[in-house]
């Protein structure tokens, strides 16, 4: 898509009504206000499954949207570590899904969805000395350069943001995304993004690899001013982080 839309959440509006209208959104349905699934979003998976960053990848961070669920089936099959935000962030920031042994390719594709979440996962705390070698999450938008916009409510950035606090992630850990080719954009306008915004690396989609070169800026810490205070009470784990970093101060 070209973009001539000069807001987030229009050019949010015109993903999903375009996806809408067109019928390459699939279940779940209307995709507006969620990171849309789409036509060909197992394909997208497939390719990312063959590259060297996923194949050199031992820990890796998905997102728990419906476009996604193949890739982390895969990573599961791939007996590699698979990591999952916490719905919302309000009991902590990741799990870490536990199959059973054994597991058959069945058990393996339920412990992909939410309900794998609930039933096969053990939290990971702050004080985990993890370290995640890929991040791969889902978008309403992105631009070639690797300007990213999700759903809008800011949650694949805290996430990173709070990673990179507790030393899981840096500025070299690669970032993926799987969108429709619809999704892509040659470009968002700069004044639309700030050093909280999570860019991506590499974008996949069903038909083509785009890598975003050179790489733009990661966050490297939560910007606290950029949080309400109601915010922060919702998110336990950000009162948390805060009063970490406040102890760390005193200490220093």
């Amino acid at each position: 898509m070209s973009s001539t839309l000069q807001t987030k959440e229009a050019f949010r509006q015109r993903v999903w009504s375009y996806m809408e209208e067109k019928n390459i959104a699939l279940f779940p349905r209307p995709v507006y206000n969620r990171i849309p699934n789409f036509q060909g979003a197992y394909e997208a998976c497939n390719k990312v499954k063959q590259l060297r960053e996923f194949q050199a990848s031992n820990t890796i961070k998905v997102n728990p949207d419906s476009p996604q669920q193949h890739i982390r089936f895969l990573i599961l099959e791939a007996n590699k570590t698979l990591l999952v935000p916490t719905p919302r962030l309000i009991k902590g920031l990741f799990n870490k899904i536990t199959p059973p042994p054994n597991s058959s390719k069945h058990i393996l594709r339920m412990c992909s969805t939410s309900e794998g979440l609930k039933h096969h996962s053990v939290k990971i705390g702050l004080n985990s000395k993890i370290k995640v070698d890929l991040v791969i999450i889902g978008s309403v938008a992105v631009s070639i350069k690797g300007h990213r916009i999700g759903k809008g409510e800011g949650y694949a950035d805290m996430e990173f943001a709070m990673m990179a606090t507790m030393g899981a992630v840096n500025s070299n850990t690669t970032v993926i995304t799987t969108v429709h080719d619809c999704q892509v954009f040659e470009s968002l306008p700069d004044e639309l993004f700030g050093e909280h915004d999570v860019p991506v690396d590499i974008i996949v989609t069903p038909t083509k690899v785009i890598y975003c070169e050179p790489r733009l800026p990661k966050p490297s810490h939560i910007i606290w001013s950029l949080l309400t205070e109601e915010k922060i009470n919702k998110i336990p784990i950000l009162k948390i982080l805060r009063e970490m970093e406040e102890k760390q101060k005193t200490e220093s």
